[in-house]
């Protein structure tokens, strides 16, 4: 036996660079998700040209929505022009033919690490999430095969007692990022590392959301219209975090979250975390014409 018996002669990849068989897999668990919200539904995670943990899920979702006249942006802890958004984006443009835009209005599908746009999405987009672990279990039932028992049952006690807890140690809960949120009252999910300010953009949402983790190989979904609410106590409210008062010093717009910038003599400053919403902004103070579209939040609050 020769190497040119075991090798395969060349080809040019797939359209979407999936073979149609992952694809169709894809669709189907997708489907499911979307039937069942917050279901965590299994799936045969392919190899993408990317390292485990570093998006592979929600690379393999868009992969397999996209099509030749998809628009998309991607996402990096809010930035558009990172060195892993720049990347993937450019990677759906050559294996899709999709065209790539930074402008969340224009996008028909929004892939996204960490956070979910400033401005409210509509019923013909999609936001794809990438999700590092998609258990909310995990901290409270490291053995698995008993979180998918309990999740069987509802049975979400200890995540309440986890709570309760750091209201007893801390005076608050200190959840930040994840935080576990019940999905059309039956399925807690951890929904993605997105801090708790974009956490309430799921709950009655106009857009479809696709949470995918490659490296644990489960996806799950938050169709349109569907009750997304925070595990809180009724005399505990859920609090965000408290960016009210804090002023981009770039487009010195108030009111959005924010990254805090340490400075060299021990102060801070602050700039908008949605990178293109604090362009759009600086691009309308300089009196250009810029299309904002409604945001979730209004000085702070959500709307």
């Amino acid at each position: 036996m020769t190497l040119k018996d075991l090798t395969k002669p060349w080809a040019a990849f797939n359209y979407g660079f999936l073979d149609e068989s992952a694809k169709r897999e894809l669709r189907r668990k997708m489907l499911k998700a979307v039937a069942v919200p917050g279901y965590q539904v299994p799936y045969a995670s392919r190899e993408v040209p990317m390292a485990r943990g570093w998006g592979t899920g929600g690379l393999q979702a868009t992969l397999t929505l996209l099509k030749p006249t998809s628009v998309v942006k991607v996402i990096d802890q809010g930035a558009d022009d990172s060195v892993n958004a720049v990347s993937i984006r450019k990677f759906f443009a050559r294996v899709g033919g999709a065209v790539e835009t930074e402008d969340t209005q224009k996008a028909t599908i929004i892939q996204s690490r960490h956070r979910i746009p400033e401005e409210k999405l509509r019923e013909d987009q999609i936001l794809v999430l990438q999700v590092p672990d998609p258990e909310p279990l995990r901290a409270v039932q490291p053995d698995m095969s008993i979180a998918r028992e309990m999740h069987g049952d509802a049975d979400y006690g200890q995540l309440w007692l986890v709570l309760y807890e750091q209201l007893v140690k801390s005076g608050r809960i200190i959840q930040g990022s994840s935080y576990p949120s019940m999905v059309n009252g039956r399925y807690v999910i951890s929904p993605s590392p997105i801090p708790r300010w974009d956490v309430k953009k799921l709950h009655q949402a106009d857009h479809l959301t696709i949470l995918s983790a490659g490296r644990e190989k489960r996806i799950y979904a938050v169709p349109p219209y569907t009750n997304v609410e925070p595990l809180v106590f009724d005399d505990v409210p859920y609090r965000v975090e408290d960016h009210q008062d804090k002023t981009c010093y770039r487009s010195n717009v108030t009111g959005f979250f924010m990254n805090e910038l340490p400075q060299d003599d021990g102060s801070s400053r602050h700039e908008l975390s949605d990178s293109h919403f604090g362009v759009k902004q600086i691009r309308r103070n300089e009196g250009e014409a810029v299309e904002i579209a409604k945001t979730w939040y209004n000085n702070g609050r959500m709307d």
